[in-house]
């Protein structure tokens, strides 16, 4: 806020904000207008599905793809595989009716993500499994024969 200073003619400083601790209309309404309205109605508005963070870990038979998403069912899932492109969707809908006396107040909700992964050329397409336990999706990819790493050996010189 800016305090402006006006010196009179006999010489004193005067203070021309005096009402400075008091908000204006205008203060006001500028508060109300600006706020972060988003977290004012995150705890109504926000109940979709944030992008899901990955774990990619790479053994030396296979691939594999953790992701955190709990509260989600297996059939809430389609896992597919095309061009040597994995994806990981999901989408689902809730939709919740409360009958009161003089009222009826329905509340419903969507929410979807998708992921998707270029495979090497090294996994096997073939044998990929997934599976869902707790609230963890996991997804297998194991690699080609010709792909997986061998163990180290001595070669004995003639």
């Amino acid at each position: 806020m800016n305090n402006l200073v006006s010196v009179p003619k006999n010489g004193s400083l005067a203070n021309s904000n005096l009402n400075q601790n008091f908000p204006t209309l205008s203060n006001w309404l500028d508060d109300i207008f600006n706020r972060d309205l988003p977290s004012v109605f995150a705890s109504n508005f926000n109940t979709g599905i944030t992008l899901p963070k990955v774990n990619i870990k790479e053994t030396a038979d296979a691939f594999m793809v953790e992701m955190a998403v709990p509260g989600l069912k297996k059939s809430d899932f389609h896992i597919a595989i095309d061009n040597q492109v994995l994806s990981i969707a999901t989408e689902t809908k809730a939709e919740k009716e409360y009958e009161e006396e003089n009222y009826t107040r329905r509340e419903f909700g969507y929410s979807s993500f998708k992921r998707t992964f270029t495979l090497p050329e090294s996994v096997n397409d073939d044998t990929i499994n997934a599976s869902y336990n707790e609230g963890l999706l996991t997804i297998l990819l194991p690699k080609k024969e010709e792909a997986k790493q061998k163990p180290a050996r001595s070669i004995k010189i003639t």
